[in-house]
Formats: structure tokens, sequence, C-alpha cells
């Protein structure tokens, strides 16, 4: 068992210093811009445009390939529908007898219709499937551009576009909120919480029930009083205490009130001899994810998003 320290918080000053010294108050104008007005929502418009990067970059990490021609994928559709849609399902994810096309190799691999025009044009008898000889190579490559924006939709899960999730019963939420979910015992409507609907959408507030940091957050951002902490029993019996800044078998590291950060390397068979008190201020959220249901949850929900 070995103990560093380094002081955390001079090391942080003395490397950010010039930074703010130089940026003066254009740097925090600037912040001051581009941070949303406490109690607000984000306007639509960022909104969307924030879900449109998060799908371009998703798109990218899964390299499903260029968006198609967005005409190409309408008229597509239009005729998909039309002419495929009875058996495929309108989105093409299956219908009456016919395959889920989203999901199929043949569809998968195909290139502008190289994969698809023979099968549309000769059918498949043996599997119920009429020849379509009329429809034309260009109409071919347009139902292949509509079906692999299915596909494209499909996996890319930074393009999902989260619906009305405000589904459960107020009235039941609140009797959730001040019983069995044991909420008012630490959270009050009229402080903390006093106006949460207001400063995060609805999605947002149903995954701070279960994990309160808000997105873009860490667990350092938070209040301290919200903060984990732990004490830190040596064997010769001196104690540390702090914030808690990592724990696991091998090392286990607080940050205490000077800034200075200590560190020790564990055994990982418990012979070290340290012992860890680690307090939690949020552990009633992390026992919630395994207690609460999803009626409850989307009931707890409706109950706050009348907190305006």
């Amino acid at each position: 068992m070995k103990r560093t320290k380094h002081n955390f918080r001079a090391a942080v000053l003395l490397c950010c210093s010039a930074a703010v010294l130089s940026a003066g108050q254009t740097t925090n104008a600037a912040a001051q811009a581009q941070s949303p007005s406490p109690g607000t929502k984000p306007a639509t418009e960022a909104k969307q445009a924030q879900g449109n990067v998060r799908a371009e970059r998703m798109a990218k990490f899964l390299a499903i390939g260029e968006a198609p021609d967005p005409a190409a994928v309408q008229r597509g559709k239009q005729l998909f529908t039309a002419t495929c849609g009875f058996c495929h399902g309108a989105t093409a994810t299956g219908g009456e007898g016919g395959p889920n096309l989203v999901r199929s190799i043949l569809v998968l691999h195909d290139n502008n219709g190289s994969n698809i025009g023979p099968v549309v044009h000769g059918g498949r008898p043996g599997k119920g499937m009429p020849a379509f000889p009329s429809i034309t190579d260009a109409q071919i490559s347009d139902i292949a551009a509509y079906l692999k924006s299915r596909i494209q939709a499909a996996a890319n899960r930074g393009a999902y576009e989260i619906q009305n999730i405000v589904t459960g019963n107020a009235e039941a939420g609140k009797t959730y909120f001040d019983g069995a979910g044991k909420c008012s015992t630490c959270h009050s409507t009229t402080g903390d919480l006093a106006g949460v609907a207001k400063k995060y959408e609805p999605d947002v507030l149903q995954s701070l029930i279960l994990y309160p940091i808000a997105p873009g957050k860490s667990e350092e951002d938070l209040p301290e009083k919200a903060r984990e902490t732990a004490t830190v029993t040596e064997p010769n019996g001196q104690k540390v205490s702090g914030f808690l800044m990592h724990l696991d078998d091998f090392n286990v590291a607080v940050q205490d009130s000077s800034g200075t950060y200590h560190s020790w390397e564990r055994q990982g068979n418990g012979d070290d001899g340290l012992k860890v008190d680690v307090r939690n201020p949020l552990q009633a959220h992390v026992d919630l994810v395994k207690t609460i249901n999803d009626t409850d949850l989307h009931n707890v929900l409706a109950y706050l998003e009348t907190l305006k």
C-alpha cells in the first residue's frame, strides 16, 4: 500500500491562469452568450440543430454511408408503399406475408438496385412474390434509395426522435413521490424542484430521476453537498477524507478540502490494510433504479411536469 499526493488545485490554477488572464472579459461574455438562461428550455431550433449534429456524428461512427438523395427517397417511398407495402409494410419492416426488408441481407448488400432489381422484375413465385416487369430501372433505383434510408434510420441511434413521453398520471406520481418512492424525504416541490419542468425537456427530466447528473455535466459539476465523499483509513490509523475521485480494486483516490489529491495503490485482494468508507448523497437514486417500474417512472415524470 502506497499513498501519493498532489496539489491538484494548485496545478489546475497554474495551468489555466495565463489563459484566463488573457481571455479577460471577452471569455466571460462569450460563455454567458452561449449558456442558456436559467429556468428556460432550449429553443426548438437549437434542439433540432443539436439532434442533426448528433445524427451526423453517429452516422460517421457507424460508417453507414452517405444519405441517399431526398427526392429519390420520396419517389421511392411513394412507389414502394403503393406496390410493395401490402406485403412488406409501408415502412419495409414486414407485413402480410412479406419479410422485413430493413434486415434483409440482400437489401443490405444492394447498391442502387443491383440486388433488388432482378427480384422485383422476376419475382419469387415459390415464396408468393409476383413479378413486376413494368417497373423501370430508374424506379427501382428510387425504391433502393428509400430502402437505404430506412436501413440508415434504423441503424443510426443518433437520429432517433423522442416522442411525447409524458403519458403517466400526475396524481399517482405525486402519491409515489410522497410515499413509496420517498422522494420528498430529500426533495421539495417548493424548494429545489420548484419550476423544474421549465428547466428541462421531459426526456432529460426523466433521465434525471434515475441519474441525477444533467447531460454534458459530470459529478464534479454537482453542488458539494451532492458529491460522493470517502474517508480512507490507513493501517497506521491515519485518516484522509474528501471527494471520492476514483475507486476500484487497485486504486482509490480522494481530493481533500485544500485541493490536495491523495491516491493509494491497492492489492486487489483486500489485504492492503486500507479501510474505505464511502458516502453517496445520491444513493437513493441508485437504489431507485432497482425498484421503480415503468408505470411509476412515467407517473412521477407526469407529476414533475406540473411543476412549472
